[in-house]
């Protein structure tokens, strides 16, 4: 599970804005949106006809996959990049 996501912002007039975002702390104060998400899952799950346990698996491997990703974007001078780590 990833444990830290860097988000790094560069504005058009070349200052840049670093945030470090602790993943385990924002899940434990967004925890009651989860348990939500988790039955809106399960609600989507049996209305597309998809196994909860393999979505589950698909959820979990995705996770797993996060640490190391990073994803950029840049449109005319204004840069965005994250890192998960």
């Amino acid at each position: 599970m990833p444990q830290l996501v860097t988000a790094r912002y560069c504005r058009a007039d070349g200052r840049t804005r670093r945030l470090y975002v602790p993943v385990v702390p924002v899940l434990l104060v967004l925890a009651p949106l989860v348990l939500l998400a988790v039955v809106g899952g399960l609600i989507a799950c049996r209305v597309f006809g998809i196994r909860p346990g393999g979505a589950l698996g698909g959820v979990g491997r995705l996770l797993c996959a996060l640490p190391g990703a990073r994803f950029e974007m840049q449109q005319g001078r204004t840069a965005v990049l994250i890192k998960v780590s």
